[in-house]
């Protein structure tokens, strides 16, 4: 598969070549479903805990006989019948973490990769140098690469320039290539990357363990 890489004017420089197996990947719903379920899954905190009416503070002396009244039957003030008393299957600590198997989730990965590659929502410039971390820079090159308002920008390694100059765009989020994720990946209409992220995407999550200079 070929794929235009631009220039940070927005001018198409060239073409390369990009694996097929990582790039060109049927859409598969169900894989990427699970993998979005599994991720937002174990982001949940449980920590929701409820007393029960035996952690209740209170007395649990009977508060009046239990004939001749004319009342109800009624226990101890700790009742979850009763105002302050104890809550009855109330939520406790848990976890929600899922586990998904490794080879799904890269699937997962690639299946979105290839489906914004179709669509051309995968700009690739030839490089992402920002001489200063300057907010209007970065929305001058956004505004040429036509990326709208709803951009991941993925880099290599971190750089604090391009950081600093996507931190004030709202709808802009800055992440390296090696933590992409299912989640990003749909929250996010454009993803614009490097050449060298696209070469380290295709060493992370090709199927194969064969070297991408073998698969050109």
């Amino acid at each position: 598969m070929r794929i235009p890489v631009y220039s940070l004017s927005g001018a198409i420089a060239r073409e390369i070549d990009v694996r097929d197996d990582v790039f060109a990947v049927p859409f598969n719903e169900s894989v990427v479903h699970q993998a979005m379920v599994c991720q937002l899954a174990n982001k949940r905190v449980g920590l929701a805990d409820t007393k029960t009416r035996a952690e209740v503070s209170g007395s649990t002396r009977k508060l009046y006989a239990q004939k001749h009244t004319g009342r109800a039957r009624r226990g101890d003030i700790k009742s979850p019948l009763m105002r302050g008393g104890g809550v009855i299957f109330g939520p406790h600590p848990r976890s929600y973490r899922q586990d998904i198997p490794k080879k799904m989730r890269r699937l997962a990965l690639r299946c979105l990769l290839s489906d914004k590659a179709r669509g051309g929502d995968l700009k690739v410039v030839e490089r992402l140098d920002i001489e200063a971390p300057k907010t209007r820079q970065m929305a001058g090159i956004l505004n040429a690469l036509k990326a709208g308002d709803s951009v991941l920008v993925a880099t290599t390694d971190p750089q604090p320039e391009v950081i600093a100059a996507a931190r004030n765009l709202p709808g802009v989020r800055t992440t390296v290539v090696s933590t992409l994720n299912v989640v990003d990946l749909l929250s996010y209409r454009v993803l614009i990357t490097t050449e060298d992220a696209v070469r380290k995407a295709e060493e992370l999550w090709a199927p194969n363990k064969a070297k991408t200079e073998a698969a050109r």
